[in-house]
């Protein structure tokens, strides 16, 4: 089957892989290339234990201070507000607790395929020299913060997720000196694995994609039409033929959508971060901040400071003041950390608003495969989107129940 991929970001990419282990032939199209949008600028982590969607009972009684803060954990760009209200309103719906406890069921499946794809892939593209199996530390600021995580905590026990809780400094320092003293509570995840740069993982996966007879094929898609049984990508190199397309560009796929009359509540996580040099600090695990949103992790040689979420759209200029609070705060919290000489960075995350993302069929194309909307978990979970995407192109029965990242989940009338 001859079957072309929109998008060369990491989830492009992993699926390209699968189908042409599968014996498919594959095209990637990419107008930026190889990872050149929030696949190339994220954490580098490989989340398996974060399965508690962002829609969490209660969330909307923080929400309101948290919104409206340019420069706070979530916020809404101004006059960004009206745009997104419809999304806000499936968000609120997704808190509910039946809903709520369904996402987080479906996010765990996803993320125990993803974690036994990942090792497979690994073996696959001789993958391990880019791993670091280093863990992560869950940082809280109060003990009534750190005892207000316990039930999210006693959810990811109950799905097979190992941790172990910190309650002294001391103990905090034994797996990443250099804390200020502020911080005795903290949970450690030693499971927790990432790469050790996001860009470089992604063109390992291409290379040895090439190596097997896929493509790779810088150029600009501009329309998806259907064309008696078979679908065509408009690009800027001209028309390709093709019997299936997989629709994985991210936070663009909404303006290739909208002609075939497929509209998903898709929204933009647009997330920042300053990337400092060798040397800034001794970084020896992942630390991820509960109450700031934000990460410290070390990426190549040099360490990255960044995350919270931004929800603003495609369209609206950065707002680099995003990074340098997050990098003030890091500075804070890490007192001996260096932040001369860093590199900001903004990049825009696929969200859906119960926190999963589409896999499947597009509503009434079924040669129109979706996969997006993995918010900030795209590089942990695209190993397990690839295996779930090539069986359902393979017409195989997967290993988990697709039904909970189906896309018509959110179209009236759609099963």
């Amino acid at each position: 089957m001859r079957i072309g991929i929109v998008g060369a970001g990491v989830i492009g990419v992993t699926v390209a892989h699968a189908l042409v282990r599968d014996g498919h032939e594959v095209r990637i199209f990419d107008e930026g290339g190889i990872a050149s949008g929030a696949s190339g600028g994220n954490a580098g982590a490989f989340a398996f234990s974060d399965i508690i969607p962002l829609a969490t009972p209660g969330i909307l009684r923080q929400a309101p201070k948290w919104l409206f803060d340019p420069l706070g954990p979530l916020s809404i760009r101004p006059g960004y507000a009206a745009q997104i209200l419809p999304w806000l309103m499936r968000f609120a719906r997704a808190s509910m607790p039946d809903r709520y406890a369904a996402a987080r069921d479906a996010q765990a499946a996803l993320m125990r395929l993803s974690q036994a794809a990942l090792d497979r892939l690994l073996a696959g593209v001789d993958g391990e020299h880019l791993i670091r199996r280093e863990g992560q530390l869950q940082i809280y600021d109060t003990v009534a913060q750190f005892r207000a995580s316990q039930p999210g905590w006693r959810e990811r026990e109950a799905a097979g997720i190992r941790f172990d809780r910190l309650t002294s400094h001391d103990a905090i320092c034994e797996i990443q000196p250099g804390l200020s003293e502020r911080f005795t509570q903290a949970v450690f995840t030693p499971d927790w694995i990432n790469t050790t740069d996001p860009k470089l993982w992604v063109e390992h996966i291409a290379a040895d994609l090439t190596r097997h007879g896929g493509e790779v094929q810088r150029a600009a898609v501009r329309r998806i039409r259907p064309d008696e049984g078979a679908m065509i990508l408009e690009t800027d190199d001209g028309p390709a033929r093709f019997d299936r397309v997989v629709l994985a560009a991210g936070a663009q796929c909404g303006a290739l959508l909208g002609p075939l009359g497929v509209k998903l509540p898709l929204e933009t996580e647009r997330g920042y971060n300053t990337t400092l040099p060798a040397g800034a600090f001794d970084i020896r695990t992942h630390v991820s901040f509960a109450a700031h949103g934000f990460v410290v992790t070390r990426i190549g040689d040099g360490v990255r400071v960044g995350g919270a979420v931004e929800l603003g759209g495609l369209n609206l200029p950065p707002n680099m003041k995003r990074a340098e609070a997050l990098l003030a705060k890091a500075k804070d919290f890490l007192p001996d950390l260096d932040t001369e000489g860093g590199t900001q960075w903004m990049g825009f995350r696929p969200s859906m608003p119960d926190s999963l993302p589409v896999i499947g069929a597009a509503p009434g194309h079924p040669g129109l495969m979706l996969a997006f909307g993995h918010g900030h978990l795209g590089l942990t979970q695209s190993a397990g989107t690839a295996e779930l995407a090539a069986d359902l192109i393979a017409g195989r029965t997967p290993s988990i129940d697709p039904a909970p990242y189906r896309p018509g989940r959110f179209l009236r009338g759609q099963p």
